[in-house]
């Protein structure tokens, strides 16, 4: 099945209002997230995995979990057609009572630049070549969120701005926003590098970057 991006005529910041008000009283899971999201669909989806990281404080255990969920669905993008998801990462539980405040603060951000996001620049939105280099820029984005940097600053508000700015300009086929995107992405990979490269530089090594988003990983693949 092919991977459709629609255009949201009551824009996102109503989409995340419907969202956040249709939640259970208690929690849903992924997959029941997905389903009411409908037909926005998985770009939109990673608008909601964004809102998270919209602040300079660090999540790292959440990033990465999310990091993962958004280079699937850039895998999806690249493939052009619905991601695979694993199971288990479907069937997980989001109470409704966390996950509705941050739904309705996206929402009161959308509100303030929303009516800046329209149809411009459609050729870097149209097409299968340059979707799917929309999708690999989106990968890189998510790959940089799930790098395991909790004690730098901003080492998830700007992949995150990045992912969202990418998610945004792709669904509502706004151009500029997919090279503010494609900014953000490069801005964020020379930023987090040189912090890597001072912590091997300065002995620490690498591997303890790396180890938790390791274990995330195959927890997540059992």
């Amino acid at each position: 099945m092919a991977l459709e991006f629609e255009n949201t005529d009551q824009g996102v910041a109503g989409t995340l209002r419907n969202v956040a008000n249709g939640l259970p009283p208690d929690h849903i899971t992924i997959r029941g997230l997905l389903k009411q999201i409908g037909e926005q669909g998985m770009l939109f989806f990673c608008i909601i995995l964004t809102i998270p990281f919209l602040t300079p404080i660090p999540l790292p255990g959440v990033s990465t979990v999310f990091g993962l969920l958004i280079m699937l669905i850039a895998l999806g993008v690249i493939l052009n057609r619905v991601p695979w998801l694993p199971r288990q990462l479907l069937e997980r539980r989001v109470s409704s009572q966390q996950l509705a405040p941050v739904l309705n603060r996206g929402a009161q951000l959308f509100s303030r630049f929303e009516r800046f996001i329209r149809p411009r620049w459609l050729a870097l939105t149209h097409g299968a070549t340059t979707n799917r280099l929309n999708g690999v820029i989106l990968f890189i984005a998510g790959a940089l969120l799930i790098l395991p940097l909790p004690v730098i600053p901003l080492s998830n508000m700007l992949p995150g701005y990045a992912v969202l700015f990418l998610a945004v300009g792709m669904l509502q086929r706004d151009g500029l926003f997919v090279v503010l995107g494609y900014l953000l992405t490069i801005i964020s990979a020379v930023y987090l590098g040189a912090w890597v490269a001072a912590a091997i530089l300065a002995g620490q090594g690498i591997s303890s970057l790396i180890n938790e988003s390791g274990a995330i990983f195959l927890w997540l693949m059992r």
